[in-house]
């Protein structure tokens, strides 16, 4: 049975790798002409594969399996979770989800261009009724799952059932009191910056050469561990990471030609995910291992990448003579200066390039509207004035754009929603993954002084990327750090870093 099992989710696999291979075509290459056929092969993809794996023998094989290795049972564990939930979705609904998304792809990308919400906003519309029909379907299992303690509002049931999909296991009430904790604490360290003189960072807002910008990320990707042998980066209107197995895992990047952070820190954070891609163990292949414990488990790879390293000073030991030398107007300004311009904490418009400190209040706003927008109390047409007024309520700016504004994101063309809150779940648990990394080689910091980035791309790929889903999020963090979910070392580690970077006492 588990032979027969495996040939069917290999052609599943197969299945949803092509249909990633057209949808990073159109993030990346296609002309704006081809998005209504590309929907539609997309959309015929996508219905395959669902009625390939929901095909009642699929539930026969899991029901007859006698899995006699960890292996085997996680695999049967996971296919039959991942079964239940898809045999509650019609083959229609999958459909429908993939074109409507591949419309609202383009229709986003045409209004952020144009600052334009209206042609995005009827698109939205339908991506959210179309989440609501999910949420709906799915509601019944995710409760069954919680036990009968499990009582939430109308609302946030729904809200949890999407969310589930990326986390599994978190709620809308565990979600709401780690921002909560992390609300408080973040306060007096913002403040305690803005009343600090405030680093010069004029340096990185001139000229920088797009072409040597896209050299110098490749170059401290590859070093890091993303495999260009398995990998490419392209541009996009919004980096992301795709994978159509562990042998081809790519990543895509915007380049500002007038802001050196835009195109490096998203090249070092799309690398984090793909370093994690590449690292499933090969046994995985083919199933519904092969991929993230959870969406936060993904985050915390990127985030580690893009801030623990990329953003340390110990590593600019390493690489700041190297940027020196393809931007020589940076050779009279001192490695501690540059460190303390990439981590400016100040207010900002865009959560991708925002500090460490209030990037967690862009991803809450998010939160609050899509939970708003979901339960139906935020009408779609109210969504900027909602993001303006937030904006300026939990970070003291509001934009003057939709662009700038609620456009900036893809995710919601995309139907994800309940994906963000997993950016600050990652955050917390990449600090977790650094003190207990730290700990076992010996300290870090020396290494990356070193440019020695291989200890650490070891200690990763056998507590975190070799296990895929084989372990649960839970699993792999207790595993490798001794404790669950906490967001009180990532505390402890921002207000270290801010007291360093800004001399308080």
């Amino acid at each position: 049975m588990l032979d027969a099992l495996r040939d069917r989710l290999a052609e599943v696999a197969d299945l949803g790798h092509a249909a990633a291979v057209l949808e990073w075509d159109q993030e990346t290459f296609m002309p704006p002409g081809g998005a209504e056929g590309r929907g539609r092969q997309i959309a015929t993809l996508r219905r395959i594969a669902h009625e390939r794996f929901t095909d009642p023998a699929v539930g026969e094989w899991l029901a007859a399996a006698r899995p006699e290795t960890d292996l085997d049972r996680a695999l049967v564990r996971v296919t039959r979770r991942d079964w239940d939930r898809a045999t509650l979705l019609p083959a229609r609904l999958v459909s429908e989800k993939a074109e409507a998304s591949a419309r609202a792809m383009e229709a986003w990308k045409a209004a952020r261009e144009t600052d334009a919400f209206a042609l995005f906003a009827p698109h939205l519309a339908y991506v959210l009724a179309l989440a609501r029909e999910e949420a709906d379907l799915v509601r019944p299992l995710v409760a069954a799952e919680r036990g009968p303690g499990y009582a939430p509002s109308a609302a946030d049931a729904r809200y949890d059932a999407l969310l589930d999909e990326y986390e599994p296991g978190a709620s809308t009430a565990s979600v709401a009191e780690t921002f909560r904790q992390l609300r408080e604490g973040l306060v007096p360290l913002v403040a305690a910056a803005a009343e600090a003189p405030a680093p010069d960072d004029s340096f990185l807002r001139v000229p920088f050469d797009a072409d040597a910008q896209w050299a110098f990320g490749l170059d401290v990707a590859e070093r890091l561990g993303y495999s260009l042998d398995h990998g490419r980066q392209d541009r996009s209107a919004h980096p992301f990471t795709t994978s159509f197995g562990t042998t081809d895992v790519r990543v895509t990047t915007r380049v500002d030609p007038a802001f050196f952070p835009t195109a490096f820190f998203s090249t070092v954070h799309e690398a984090g995910h793909g370093i994690y891609e590449q690292g499933f163990a090969p046994g995985l292949e083919g199933t519904p291992l092969a991929d993230g414990a959870s969406l936060g488990v993904h985050e915390s790879q990127s985030r580690l990448y893009e801030n623990l390293v990329a953003r340390g000073g110990p590593f600019w030991t390493w690489a700041y003579p190297r940027l020196q030398a393809r931007f020589p107007h940076l050779a009279d300004v001192p490695r501690r200066a540059f460190v303390r311009a990439v981590n400016r904490v100040e207010p900002s418009l865009i959560r991708v390039e925002a500090d460490e400190l209030t990037y967690h209040l862009h991803v809450l706003l998010r939160f609050e509207l899509e939970r708003a927008l979901l339960s139906g109390d935020l009408p779609v047409a109210d969504l900027p004035g909602a993001w303006r007024d937030g904006m300026r309520d939990l970070l003291g700016v509001a934009p003057n754009t939709d662009a700038d504004g609620c456009l900036q994101d893809v995710h919601w063309s995309l139907g994800a929603v309940g994906y963000f809150p997993t950016y600050t779940l990652g955050t917390l648990m990449s600090v977790q993954l650094w003190n207990a990394a730290d700990r076992d080689l010996g300290g870090l910091d020396a290494l990356l002084a070193a440019g020695e980035f291989g200890p650490l791309l070891g200690w990763l790929r056998e507590h975190v990327h070799r296990w895929g889903r084989a372990k649960t999020a839970d699993e792999v963090l207790r595993d490798a750090t001794g404790s669950g979910l906490d967001a009180a070392p990532w505390l402890a580690y921002a207000e270290a870093k801010v007291k360093r970077l800004y001399d308080l006492s």
